[in-house]
């Protein structure tokens, strides 16, 4: 096998062309890796994502047209979603497997869509563990998870050995099907990672005590794979650089570890942080930005294989520097991808102001896969669904006016001019972006503003007449063909005996307006918008935000040099600027609506921050001493000096014409409400984005 030799990096030259000099500004990111068997185009990997896909072998054709859109723009490396080399390993029930020579057909249609458009793909072989959501799971030991209602049986020494064999049979396999190599999941709190750690491997026989033994697991699955698949093959190694829970391992044991895969034929190091049980947040949008990639510049220096930087990495900019300054050889963005399959081929041509950035809401990708349902992306809803959503050029060009420039309209818009139709889009206030101006608002949220530089990028791009500046009436609608309404929605004010006295403010008030709020506040509501109000409200408008790296982790108890085992510390005391009531009519838990992988941290943040949280609550009144309520039929007063509202919202619909006066009646346009306009129950730009899209795909 051809040896890979740090130290090759090759810039692309000084003989510049047009489209080389936009290159160079990412000279080290579009670099092609010589692994010595084979080449890498250049130094970005799709990371492993769960799509649904997987699954069930009738999706293949999606999973291949999926695959093939992220090839074709320009990815050096493509990670599938986790596969089980066994049934015990099903991460849920009839998981995707490769174990019978029956699988091949489907995977060889994935490859070759890849294959076909200049890339290369690893299959990711994933034990779930005691992480499965199935009866069959099995462990280092008898130690149930907290995400899981399935007891774990532990491994036998047989079941041990057997497990072996079956990711040895899986590597094989992979081969078979075309696959470049694989990539063994060993971080994340899955089987692998069981076996690490002291927390779960309670063993005492030769797979468990000292390091050594508890490593010897992965370090033999690699062992023997690299013997059946021979030295042309890329073994890639998800390791677990920070546990970020309790009993997790040293950084010594972290590098003892990494130096043993090495040895035992692992081409390329890629880097995990956190357990799924973790209780510090690694992925969601309020994290910084590469906040981890100086963990992974920390490997780089222990070991001689090229070494991957992972977690909330979204840009060009902020990957191309974390492979100049020596913190990683290749960098892994997963759900960037989801976001936007043109990535790579845009941030090569000069144009990283078109790429629509992944803005970490995990509500579409995480949400979904953990709720059993198909995977795709807020701010690109043909992810995952390329067969289905397809923008085409219409047969008929349209006159198409578009009335708001909050999601749903900008989708709208620029998927209508996509499709070839004249559009204009108007809107009454003087900048585009509408509830997203509000969300960026919010502390960790600021990643928001992207999706609106991505639209109004889109707009100027697809040629979109765009009106600010002035409300619409629908007379001067007259001459369009189709009119899509997308006037958002308008805060409900709930019937409160007081409800206009002057310490009372609603949500825009606060995030939009400005208006100023005292130090005690009741928040009435306690859905997304409560909980982000009270984010908004604990965070003291002097500092910065986002919030540096340093205070981040903090906040959180992440000790990125992992001192100590798993990488945790105390975290800081809390300073919050307000004392908070986040008050809610329903009887369930506060927050219980909120997504279910990023939920936990806005109630975290809250909780730390001494936000007390009442359900259940009737409101009775609001005068000079404050708010009136009735909890569990005792009467209270809280002694606020403002009460804001965040209990609703109404459609604005006032443009819609009436049942009767419809386009087959008066020759005039039709019309088509989207978003908020259509349901306001709740906001929600993941549904605002897709119906846009949607719509305007079929006009």
């Amino acid at each position: 096998m051809g040896e890979y030799k740090r130290g090759t990096f090759s810039p692309l030259g000084s003989a510049q062309t047009p489209a080389t000099q936009s290159m160079t500004q990412y000279q080290h990111l579009l670099a092609p890796l010589d692994l010595g068997f084979t080449t890498l185009r250049n130094r970005v990997v799709m990371g492993s994502m769960h799509t649904g896909l997987e699954d069930r072998f009738w999706h293949y054709d999606k999973l291949a047209a999926f695959y093939r859109e992220r090839a074709r723009g320009g990815v050096g490396l493509i990670v599938t979603g986790g596969i089980s080399p066994n049934r015990q390993g099903w991460l849920l029930p009839f998981g995707g497997t490769l174990n019978f020579a029956g699988d091949v057909f489907n995977h060889r249609k994935v490859t070759r869509a890849v294959h076909e458009e200049g890339g290369k793909i690893l299959l990711q072989i994933l034990h779930a563990g005691r992480y499965g959501y199935q009866p069959f799971v099995v462990s280092a030991s008898a130690k149930k998870s907290p995400i899981s209602p399935f007891k774990p049986k532990a491994l036998t020494d047989s079941g041990i050995e057997a497990t072996i064999r079956a990711y040895v049979r899986c590597a094989r396999l992979a081969r078979k099907a075309g696959y470049d190599g694989i990539e063994v999941m060993g971080s994340e709190g899955y089987l692998l990672n069981q076996f690490l750690c002291a927390r779960t491997n309670l063993r005492t026989d030769r797979w468990g005590g000292a390091i050594e033994n508890r490593m010897r697991l992965p370090v033999e699955i690699v062992r023997r794979v690299r013997a059946a698949v021979g030295a042309d093959f890329i073994i890639m190694y998800r390791h677990s650089l920070l546990d970020l829970v309790e009993g997790g391992n040293t950084w010594e044991e972290v590098v003892t570890v990494a130096r043993a895969l090495e040895q035992a034929g692992v081409t390329i190091l890629n880097t995990g942080i956190g357990w799924h049980e973790a209780r510090v947040p690694t992925i969601v949008t309020s994290v910084p930005r590469g906040a981890f990639a100086q963990v992974a510049g920390r490997l780089r220096r222990e070991v001689g294989i090229p070494v991957v930087a992972s977690n909330r990495i979204n840009m060009p900019a902020e990957a191309e520097d974390i492979i100049a300054r020596g913190d990683a050889d290749m960098v892994s963005m997963a759900r960037p991808f989801l976001a936007d399959p043109e990535f790579v081929n845009k941030a090569a041509t000069g144009r990283a102001d078109e790429i629509n950035t992944c803005i970490a809401c995990n509500q579409a990708c995480l949400d979904h896969t953990f709720s059993n349902k198909r995977a795709t992306c807020l701010v690109n809803p043909r992810a995952c669904h390329e067969t289905e959503l397809v923008y085409r050029k219409a047969p008929v060009r349209r006159r198409v006016a578009v009335v708001g420039a909050g999601p749903a309209g900008l989708s709208a818009a620029t998927v209508a001019a996509e499709c070839g139709h004249d559009v204009t889009l108007f809107d009454s206030a003087d900048s585009v972006g509408g509830q997203f101006k509000v969300a960026m608002q919010i502390p960790g949220k600021e990643e928001f503003a992207e999706t609106i530089r991505y639209f109004t990028r889109r707009l100027a791009l697809t040629g979109v007449d765009v009106r600010l500046g002035r409300r619409v009436a629908r007379t001067d609608l007259a001459g369009f063909d189709d009119v899509v309404v997308a006037t958002g929605i308008r805060v409900r004010m709930p019937a409160i005996d007081g409800i206009d006295h002057p310490k009372v403010l609603s949500y825009l008030d606060v995030l939009q307006h400005k208006k100023p709020v005292g130090a005690r506040v009741a928040i009435i509501g306690a859905g997304g918008i409560g909980f982000d109000v009270g984010e908004y409200l604990l965070h003291d408008s002097h500092h910065p935000l986002p919030l540096p790296l340093d205070q981040w982790t903090a906040e959180w108890g992440v000790d990125l040099h992992a001192s100590t085992g798993g990488g945790l510390v105390p975290p800081a005391a809390p300073a919050p600027v307000r004392q908070l009531y986040l008050l809610q009519r329903k009887t369930t838990k506060p927050g219980a609506g909120l997504g279910k992988t990023s939920g936990w941290v806005h109630r975290a943040v809250l909780a730390r921050n001494g936000v007390v949280m009442l359900a259940g609550v009737q409101y009775k009144k609001i005068d000079d001493a404050g708010l009136h309520i009735e909890v569990n039929g005792e009467a209270r007063l809280l002694a606020v000096d403002n009460v804001i509202i965040c209990a609703g919202q109404d459609s604005l619909t006032e443009l819609m014409p009436a049942e009767s006066d419809t386009a087959a009646n008066t020759g005039g346009p039709r019309y088509h409400k989207i978003g908020g306009a259509a349901l306001a129950a709740e906001l929600d730009a993941k549904r605002a984005i897709r119906e846009g899209a949607e719509l305007a795909a079929r006009l």
